[in-house]
């Protein structure tokens, strides 16, 4: 009887996923894999509070597996970084890097596919069931405490409102699934149609609103539950969600307002509503408000005893790369990773010794930095390039030899160009370039430190075949720790790429604040922390001192396009662009002009230093949301394609 009993309920489910999502058998018995072996019965998953704490952890599982970022829109459509699509190996799955080119994305397979869950993408709605499973019987376990068992709401209400938001991210509107369907319900009631967006924000925004009461405020076991849900986190998720609700792209978007379902229901509002800054900006300064009761702020790098005494050039370079790189438990402005380490430190580091040279498998580098990532960086006086008054833009691509003012940036005596002297410091802690200086790898004499030569295919960091090679020779330098180690052997020193930190949080509430009534103070109070972390001068003070439009900062338009740059700057290569970007509708702008860097094959610099076009992005007003596959429309007739496939 009870092998039947098993049996049985197991068919049950199969059937309710089958009818819901179309998957196969073979795609059943994967889900089912959540409880033991043999075991299809959610009685046994939530018989005691260790089997329903296994449970919880399944809910997480489709979010850890976004740590990977070569599946996160976010970081592999920003045009931050490129990849190549001719190597001769492809050692990594590089579908999402290729997307910006405007040819590879298709509706029979989509690419990063978080509906079906296919191509370096896991299935979202799965995880959005499991979080009902989860809240539907969370009262089974007789061993539960009821202190536990709050926040085990609480963890799986917030899961189930991100896994919401990022959908929404991605599709636009979405179906909202506030409880699974019975297996019994008509047809009818399992094909559920698209919500109107503002529905599925909205949605996701109750549900924060329910977890957070009952959310730890920090993490008391380091060890065991670094990753699980806290306070400040869900608020700062609150705020992104609301912000993302208020931008452009959702709030009022002209290209989607003929975007409805069969029935004739709209799901993007005709018009914007100007009220959701104010509610974004509410949310995001209670997220900082939460930080600032933890003793948060933005990281400084503290120098361990085994530094020699560091010039404040190299401790600023070395704050900012740290502020990504450093490890949770001692980066008091990270609020919000995932667990799954950054795995491509390989792909960020140039080769920087003959050893790393001769060894074939050390660092393949290919991670590649477009020219037009580099130019989003300020002079040292704080302000773009091309609107510094005492910075020669129309001579920036001019040879020049490093010298001992320049020393801690760029190799002395070493000729490189002007473009990159006199930038600000997060220039040098973000880009490697030729001629510029790289402190670590093992090497940590400030005087005579490793820097990169990229110079042709003799150059240490030059290309070397059709796997090891960056084909416009800059490489992202932020994204590998100092610590780490390429050379005749590899040390990789593990971080967690921040999910979401200090910086971003100001600069979220910034964008808020001035969205929502325009410059003021505190617009250019939390602006200006980030620059003063930085180095640079106030926002109002640099802007009226160096820059061709002194009044920018004045206007909310002007100060709009500031704190946008100021996004790009900080957050680079942290898989934030690619979001932002889409939310303020400015991706087919930025994403506009062609691909280019420099002439790698070549070996004397003026030839070097001729500038190469890799490609011309494709991308058109399609691509701000992700086709459904043709497989998923045949399986719901009620569900609509995604507007423009």
């Amino acid at each position: 009887m009870k092998r039947y009993q098993i049996n049985t309920t197991a068919r049950a489910w199969c059937m309710f996923i089958l009818c819901l999502l179309g998957i196969t058998n073979e795609g059943c018995n994967k889900y089912l894999d959540v409880t033991p072996e043999n075991v299809g019965t959610i009685d046994y998953a939530f018989r005691n509070r260790n089997e329903a704490e296994n449970y919880l952890f399944t809910c997480y599982n489709n979010l850890q597996q976004m740590s990977n970022v070569l599946g996160d829109p976010g970081f592999t459509t920003s045009a931050e970084i490129v990849y190549p699509n001719d190597l001769s190996e492809r050692p990594i799955s590089d579908e999402g890097f290729q997307l910006i080119r405007g040819t590879t994305q298709n509706i029979s397979n989509p690419i990063l596919n978080y509906w079906d869950g296919s191509n370096m993408a896991p299935n979202i709605f799965q995880a959005i069931r499991r979080c009902n499973i989860m809240l539907e019987n969370i009262d089974k376990p007789i061993d539960l405490s009821e202190e536990e068992k709050a926040r085990w709401i609480a963890e799986t209400k917030f899961l189930k409102g991100y896994y919401h938001y990022f959908l929404a991210r991605m599709y636009g509107p979405v179906p909202i699934y506030k409880v699974n369907q019975n297996v019994t319900a008509p047809i009818e009631e399992i094909r559920v149609k698209r919500a109107p967006v503002d529905s599925v924000f909205n949605y996701a925004v109750q549900l924060m609103d329910e977890a957070i009461p009952d959310l730890p405020v920090q993490i008391a076991n380091m060890q065991q539950e670094l990753g699980r849900i806290t306070k400040v986190i869900a608020l700062s998720v609150k705020a992104e969600i609301l912000a993302t609700q208020a931008s452009p792209l959702y709030n009022g978007n002209p290209d989607y307002a003929r975007f409805k379902n069969k029935d004739g229901e709209v799901l993007f509002s005709a018009t914007a509503d100007p009220a959701k800054w104010q509610r974004a900006a509410a949310a995001a300064k209670a997220a900082i408000d939460e930080a600032a009761s933890l003793n948060m702020k933005l990281y400084t790098f503290i120098q361990p005893a085994n530094l020699p005494v560091l010039t404040d050039s190299l401790r600023k370079v070395l704050t900012i790369q740290n502020a990504v790189t450093e490890k949770w438990d001692f980066n008091a402005e990270l609020i919000w990773a995932l667990n799954g380490t950054f795995g491509y430190q390989n792909f960020c580091i140039p080769r920087l010794t003959t050893k790393a040279v001769e060894n074939s498998t050390s660092a393949a580098g290919s991670f590649t930095v477009p020219l037009s990532t580099t130019d989003l960086f300020y002079t040292d006086n704080g302000v773009p390039i091309n609107e510094d008054k005492t910075w020669d833009y129309g001579r920036r691509f001019e040879l020049q030899t490093g010298d001992n003012a320049n020393k801690y940036f760029i190799k002395s005596g070493y000729t490189t160009i002007r473009n990159n002297f006199k930038r600000e410091v997060r220039y040098y802690a973000n880009i490697g370039f030729d001629g510029g200086v790289w402190f670590g790898n093992g090497v940590t004499d400030q005087n005579n430190p490793l820097y990169i030569e990229a110079k042709g295919p003799d150059s240490k960091a030059g290309p070397k075949d059709r796997v090891r090679i960056n084909m416009l020779a800059m490489w992202p330098k932020k994204l590998v720790n100092y610590l780490t180690v390429f050379n005749e052997g590899v040390q990789q020193s593990a971080y967690r790429l921040p999910r979401t930190r200090l910086a971003d949080l100001y600069l979220l509430y910034a964008e808020c604040l001035n969205e929502a009534s325009g410059p003021s103070p505190e617009v250019y109070n939390y602006i200006d922390l980030v620059r003063q972390r930085a180095g640079l001068k106030g926002v109002v003070e640099s802007w009226a001192q160096f820059s061709s439009a002194p009044n920018k900062p004045t206007t909310k338009d002007g100060l709009r396009e500031i704190i946008h740059r100021e996004r790009r700057v900080e957050l680079c290569f942290e898989g934030k662009a690619g979001w932002d970007l889409r939310r303020w509708k400015e991706m087919l702008t930025v994403l506009a002009p062609p691909i280019q860097g420099w002439s790698i094959f070549q070996k004397t610099n003026s030839n070097f230093y001729t500038l190469q076009t890799l490609f011309i992005p494709g991308m058109t007003v399609r691509d701000y949301f992700w086709p459904l596959s043709d497989a998923a429309l045949s399986n719901n007739p009620n569900l609509v394609q995604t507007l423009y496939w």
